[in-house]
């Protein structure tokens, strides 16, 4: 390698030294990172075109939007809530957003940023939205356009009932806007049968990939509205996303390549692992695994019962203890968990991720460590 003190230089600052629990980016699978060591070539060539579109078909699969469109954006997820707000909502216009923690508040900042009006449903952390709530809302607020629901809360651990919320969007027949960062590929998304008009996820979080891809589908009634919104932008154009996927097999701007070559051997890797349902079962049992260690530590979630989040947890700390403390001595113990996140409970709690790369033996000993710091910081 000619240059192989420059990446000495670098390799030391980053090089792994914690075992990651974290709320993302994750661990990434060693087969992700080894196909993202291929070298470059153009966006528009062949071979990328034919990865490109097996992994919008996978994702379609994965995701059960046959009647949806998978839209690949080289961004965060955060840019499919302004997508979202500036294709289909015209400036002025009513957006109902549930709060159940920091990244619903988000989704509010991002809507009255774009010029439109936020109306709220807000729950106290730990809690879910509730169907009759959201219902009673509609019917408060019938001038709304659409309805944001972040179905798995970060900084709670707490897993929105989707499906039944989302029927309640459907009988006020309004836009279904969902916010899948933390759950898409932890937790079950069935895109057609339950009427969403667009859901959208990251590469770093239960995918286990690099950050810099988001990726959602769309449905098409959201396209038809897109189609005459003005001042949408360029960058997030939605129904410009859509011509390329049909006329040139990519993106409209450079993609994020290497993320996408990880994406799609994950999507293969979850076919040879025996599907979808598999796969899903696996980060159930590992959510079930940290909730019952850390009760048996006698710690509780922060999530109401019935409600809990598959792929992060978040640990109430007991009184006189900061969860940044935990966080800061597991670390010191080679265990990168999370920090609690959010107004009101950033100092009493801290997260558990169970996201990307990890094996059970893994949680066991973590578990084992954290039960130590817990008595530790407890004398």
């Amino acid at each position: 390698m000619q240059f192989e003190d420059a990446y000495k230089e670098v390799y030391e600052i980053v090089k792994p030294k914690y075992k990651l629990f974290t709320a993302g980016p994750v661990a990434c699978f060693p087969e992700v990172l080894e196909i993202m060591k291929v070298q470059m070539f153009s966006h528009r060539a062949k071979e990328y075109k034919e990865i490109h579109v097996d992994t919008l078909k996978r994702l379609s699969d994965f995701l059960e939007a046959k009647n949806g469109e998978i839209i690949l954006f080289p961004s965060s997820g955060t840019a499919f809530m302004e997508a979202a707000v500036r294709n289909t909502i015209p400036r002025g216009g009513k957006v109902l957003v549930t709060i159940i923690g920091a990244f619903g508040k988000r989704f509010k900042e991002v809507v009255e940023a774009n010029g439109r009006k936020a109306i709220t449903l807000e729950y106290e952390p730990g809690k879910a939205v509730k169907p009759e709530d959201l219902d009673e809302a509609l019917k408060k607020n019938p001038d709304v356009e659409a309805v944001t629901i972040t179905y798995n809360e970060t900084s709670t651990g707490v897993l929105n009932p989707l499906p039944e919320l989302a029927k309640v969007v459907k009988e006020h027949d309004k836009l279904l806007f969902v916010d899948a960062v933390s759950a898409m590929g932890g937790a079950d998304i069935k895109f057609d049968e339950w009427g969403i008009d667009l859901v959208f996820g990251s590469s770093q979080k239960a995918f286990g990939v690099p950050p810099g891809l988001a990726v959602a589908a769309v449905s098409e009634r959201v396209f038809e509205i897109a189609e005459k919104m003005e001042e949408k932008g360029w960058y997030l154009d939605l129904p410009l996303y859509k011509k390329f996927n049909a006329t040139k097999k990519g993106t409209p701007s450079t993609p994020p390549m290497p993320q996408i070559f990880g994406l799609n051997v994950v999507l293969r890797i979850i076919e040879k692992m025996g599907g979808k349902e598999e796969w899903l079962g696996m980060y159930a049992k590992r959510s079930q695994m940290i909730r019952e260690g850390v009760k048996e530590m006698g710690l509780s979630v922060l999530a109401e019962p019935g409600y809990e989040s598959p792929t992060i947890t978040a640990v109430v700390v007991p009184e006189g203890m900061k969860g940044e403390d935990v966080y800061n001595t597991m670390r010191e113990r080679g265990f990168e968990l999370a920090k609690g996140y959010g107004a009101g409970i950033k100092e009493k709690t801290f997260r558990i991720g169970n996201m990307g790369y990890m094996t059970f033996e893994d949680i066991q000993e973590m578990l084992s460590n954290l039960r130590e710091v817990i008595e530790e910081l407890k004398d």
